[in-house]
């Protein structure tokens, strides 16, 4: 069996593998204190090598260094409403002209090669790496775009990489606002949620109609989604506390795009804070987008969207 050729501009796209994909940018700044101390304070990281000159001094590293994850933070652009947008990255084009408009990025990871340390000036290449054939996904049909990016210090050392994926898909049709809410049907399992060593327990709890929370033994406080240890005191020691399913509307979004198979659209989302005083966040039911306010009590349902597999959703208050 012959396999089909790629069209045209897939083709052009494949020949281009290893050239570069954007201008090289160098960041206008040099790595700094300033800097590191506000990105440290916006993620709530205290590392000691990060912020303590004393501590950093006498460390093996022998002075401040910036968190691993800011790499790709020195070369991106300032943020500014009013200009053109930057030229989009090698295949974006290529793309929207084939009727792949619409983007969502799916992986990115990142290679770190070493410390980065004030005064470093960093520069960032990005090169192509892969287009994927075409694939049918929960969005639509589409095709994966690899990137690689390389970063490398003022001697033109490399400091690191960063791995980069996007899917552009043909967008569904937008659903008119106005129209009656409608069920998209199943074309296949409905999604299901990464289930780790730490949060197996809640998924095992929604089985038994239960919503549990971990608790930290050593100071009771509420944690959710559950982590491995309490971001209050550090603690490892838990318990999963099972929960009432009574509480309010924190806030909520109500969602058009993107549709995915086995949900009501316009579908509202909200952020619920339960009665014990932890939030969750669920899927409403039995109540219009129009008519979800901030503050309008609900309270838990199990649902048994598949035989076995139970998710929780909100409610109206007294309406189950």
């Amino acid at each position: 069996m012959t396999a089909t050729p790629a069209p045209d501009w897939l083709a052009s796209l494949r020949r281009r593998y290893g050239e570069l994909a954007a201008p090289v940018r160098t960041a206008p700044d040099p790595v700094n204190v300033p800097m590191i101390r506000r990105w440290c304070e916006a993620m709530g990281e205290h590392n000691p090598l990060y912020l303590d000159e004393a501590f950093a001094r006498a460390s093996p590293h022998g002075g401040l260094v910036a968190p691993p994850a800011m790499l790709e933070v020195w070369t991106m652009q300032r943020f500014r409403p009013d200009a053109e947008l930057a030229r989009p990255l090698m295949g974006l084009n290529d793309m929207d002209a084939a009727g792949f408009t619409a983007v969502v990025a799916t992986d990115l990871a990142q290679e770190y090669v070493r410390y980065l340390r004030p005064g470093d000036l960093v520069t960032q290449r990005v090169y192509l790496q892969e287009v994927s054939d075409e694939k049918r996904t929960a969005l639509g049909a589409g095709h994966f775009l690899d990137y690689r990016y390389e970063f490398s210090d003022q001697h033109g050392e490399l400091v690191g990489r960063m791995h980069f994926r996007i899917l552009k898909f043909r967008p569904v049709p937008v659903a008119d606002p106005v129209a009656p809410a409608r069920e998209v049907r199943p074309a296949h399992a409905h999604p299901r949620p990464a289930i780790t060593p730490d949060s197996e327990f809640f998924w095992d709890g929604l089985k038994r109609r239960e919503i549990l929370i971990r608790s930290c033994r050593d100071c009771g406080h509420l944690h959710h989604p559950p982590g491995p240890m309490c971001p209050k005191c550090h603690s490892y020691e838990w318990l999963a506390r099972p929960m009432g399913g009574r509480g309010t509307v924190h806030s909520y979004v109500v969602v058009h795009q993107p549709q995915l198979p086995g949900f009501t659209y316009p579908l509202p989302v909200a952020l619920v804070e339960l009665e014990e005083g932890v939030r969750l966040v669920g899927n409403l039911r039995g109540v219009s987008a129009a008519e979800v306010r901030i503050g309008m009590a609900v309270e838990a349902e199990f649902v048994e969207v598949e035989p076995g597999y139970v998710l929780y959703a909100f409610r109206p208050a007294g309406t189950a």
